[in-house]
């Protein structure tokens, strides 16, 4: 039987390590077998070929797009008042109706997606556990996998990260790990770090809706959130390259 979007769920959990159910539906037609990795129709939350009526949720995609057809002209934005127009396709902030694919999955207006680099496999997170006495009594080394989560003022995202050890610094703790999906851990195994501060991300921009310039605040989206959440943060250093605009970014909120 051929496996549909309209077979699965349709609740986006990220548990098969897709974006989404709509991620996952693109790649069935070419290897069938993916459908097995769907932890809730494996425990019966529905069968392929019969979804049940309440596993049709709206997906974050199209709320975003209804609330920013039915809302008024968005307010201005303090934090980057006066930057000006990156290309003829972005929107000068302040100014009129907001495009679509500026609107996070609540709505919210960002300024810019936060791509990876492209010889890693997601976004780079700068961390350091609560107790960084865990960096050297977990023995952690480059490479390894771990499983966290963001508390508190360093983001408190409600959302289990992982992500594999890029670099480590066992005299602070600090760590920096590339954030992937929950798919590595299930399949290959992990190191539970438990809560930890969030400390900067770093990546590309390679298309944006306003001028960056360091010292200044903005609104952005990791281009991997399952959530599809803005996030803000404090551009601190900006390197051009030919892959796009490599920035760091810290003291980060999210909303």
């Amino acid at each position: 039987m051929t496996v549909t979007l309209s077979d699965l769920p349709g609740l986006n959990c990220g548990l098969c390590g897709f974006r989404g159910c709509d991620a996952m539906a693109e790649r069935l037609a070419e290897d069938p077998e993916l459908v097995k990795r769907c932890v809730p129709l494996a425990s019966g939350y529905g069968k392929v070929g019969k979804r049940p009526e309440s596993a049709a949720p709206k997906r974050p995609q199209a709320a975003s797009t209804q609330f920013a057809s039915t809302r008024a002209a968005p307010a201005p934005v303090a934090s980057c008042a006066g930057c000006a127009v990156a290309e003829p396709s972005a929107v000068q902030l302040n100014s009129g109706p907001v495009e679509k694919k500026w609107l996070d999955s609540l709505g919210r207006e960002f300024d810019f997606v936060l791509e990876c680099f492209p010889e890693e496999p997601g976004p780079r997170e700068i961390i350091i556990p609560h107790n960084p006495l865990l960096t050297r009594e977990m023995e952690i080394e480059v490479g390894e996998t771990l499983i966290g989560r963001p508390l508190g003022m360093s983001c408190g995202c409600p959302i289990t990260h992982c992500g594999i050890v890029q670099q480590v610094d066992r005299r602070t703790g600090v760590m920096v790990w590339c954030v992937t999906g929950p798919l590595r851990p299930r399949q290959e195994g992990f190191k539970d770090l438990g809560y930890y501060i969030a400390e900067g991300y770093e990546g590309l921009i390679k298309e944006s809706r306003c001028e960056v310039q360091i010292g200044r605040r903005y609104f952005f989206q990791p281009r991997m959130c399952m959530l599809q959440w803005r996030h803000s943060g404090l551009v601190n250093y900006i390197n051009r390259t030919d892959d796009g605009l490599q920035i760091r970014i810290e003291g980060l909120w999210i909303g």
